[in-house]
């Protein structure tokens, strides 16, 4: 069964990078786009140890990865993968870190899993099946109201360099929310969403491994998911939304993608 594959991958990658977390040395650091975009010798060694177990599995699948392998179309069913999401988080041992891999059909989602080897907390969702917290069923929120909700969101690793680096929809629900978020880890933040623990997320500037897993789990817990226009572009086009589905609206209404 495939999720179950996924699931035993993401505990098998998470694992690689719980035991390498404290020995990660300045030496195994280098970065990419800028002085914030990091990458390590964990994200390298996590990606290689997914992408070589779904060839050994699924021979004949695609596979879109963050630092090596980036393979799409040709009409196969694709896996994308973050062998390692909130890097910065893991360099300074800050234990929010996670392991993201989804399955889709075309533009189709058949399976995500995001997975937190540090507290190991392991959320999955098969299309049609619901999403699960390690085993559990799992519900997005019943908030209505944005005075009263939690939000999360995050910001670019370009953040001098873009023409909208998301501050402006900070600044414009700072005073109107309960509070907001930056945890700089975006399959969490949406899995967090899908299990209640947040009533909304946001954010802008991301690539598709970064949202495909979470974005399911959102969906299967009974949330929405769109871009930042209210569309199906979210997965491609760099920005989403997702909510609980009740304050989806009242949100897309204040962000400017």
């Amino acid at each position: 069964m495939s999720l179950a594959f996924a699931v035993d991958l993401a505990r098998e990658a998470g694992a690689l990078l719980r035991g390498l977390s404290e020995r990660i040395a300045e030496a195994d650091i280098s970065r990419k786009s800028t002085r914030r975009d990091l990458v390590t010798r964990a994200d390298v060694e996590s990606e290689r140890l997914i992408v070589s177990r779904i060839r050994e599995r699924f021979p004949d699948h695609a596979v879109f990865a963050e630092e090596e392998v980036k393979e799409r179309g040709a009409g196969r069913p694709v896996w994308l993968v973050d062998p390692l999401d909130g890097t910065i988080n893991f360099v300074h041992r800050h234990p929010h870190y996670a392991v993201s891999i989804a399955l889709y059909d075309g533009a189709r989602p058949v399976l995500g899993v995001v997975y937190n080897p540090a507290i190991e907390e392991l959320f999955e969702a098969e299309a049609g099946k619901g999403a699960r917290r390690n085993g559990v069923p799992i519900r997005a929120s019943q908030e209505t109201e944005l005075e009263n909700a939690l939000l999360a969101t995050g910001f670019p690793y370009q953040r001098n360099e873009v023409r909208n680096n998301n501050l402006a929809n900070f600044n414009r629900l700072f005073p109107m929310a309960r509070g907001i978020r930056r945890l700089g880890v975006a399959s969490l933040d949406l899995a967090y969403l899908a299990c209640g623990r947040f009533d909304g997320f946001w954010e802008l500037h991301l690539q598709p491994y970064d949202v495909a897993a979470g974005a399911l789990l959102v969906r299967e817990a009974g949330g929405r998911v769109t871009d930042l226009r209210g569309g199906e572009g979210w997965l491609d086009g760099g920005e989403i939304l997702a909510t609980n589905g009740l304050l989806h609206e009242r949100l897309l209404g204040q962000l400017a993608s």
